[in-house]
């Protein structure tokens, strides 16, 4: 390949720095699996239907499998790799494990990074596709599980660990709430 199909980018991943030299069409899904060694993510569809690739991208979450390497040239990502903090698990890995939120594992990364920043957002005020009240002068939206539901819909588990999944990031909310 010549010097027009590659690029230099640099990747800040779970607080790790990374210079890498990458195919233009190299997603970054594929970039952090194969030169940064982080397999957290899964390639599960390789199509962005599934979710199982999600990781936060400067705080906000994307199927890293439709995210060209060099479109997050200078960006911050955080993979599952990078929740957990001092050895200690994230409130919403916490929660996971205690409510039986996986069974098979496979999609567990991309759901909670999904779910942190889906957290993020709703923190934020912003309303979700049944969020009842969007006006300006609107209440901020109540995390129920209907909420949850729609705001985690692009994330399949193909073992059926929704309910438990959607009770993890109810409790782990309603804790933050409490001594957030």
């Amino acid at each position: 390949m010549t010097d027009y199909t590659r690029s230099e980018i640099h990747l800040c991943v779970n607080g790790q720095s990374h210079r890498l030299n990458v195919d233009n069409r190299r997603t970054l899904l594929d970039a952090l699996r194969e030169e940064t060694g982080h397999t957290g993510p899964k390639k599960g569809c390789d199509r962005g239907q599934c979710g199982a690739c999600t990781v936060l991208l400067d705080g906000r979450r994307v199927v890293s499998c439709l995210t060209l390497a060099v479109a997050a040239d200078g960006s911050d990502v955080t993979t599952i790799e990078g929740l957990a903090s001092d050895g200690e698990l994230h409130p919403l890995q916490q929660a996971f494990v205690q409510l039986d939120g996986f069974q098979c594992g496979y999609c567990t990364p991309g759901q909670l990074c999904s779910a942190v920043g889906m957290l993020a957002e709703h923190a934020a005020g912003w309303p979700s596709a049944v969020t009842t009240d969007v006006s300006a002068e609107g209440p901020a939206p109540e995390l129920d599980a209907e909420e949850v539901r729609e705001r985690l819909s692009g994330n399949l588990c193909r073992c059926g660990a929704y309910p438990s999944i959607v009770r993890a990031v109810l409790e782990t909310a309603s804790r933050a709430e409490v001594t957030g």
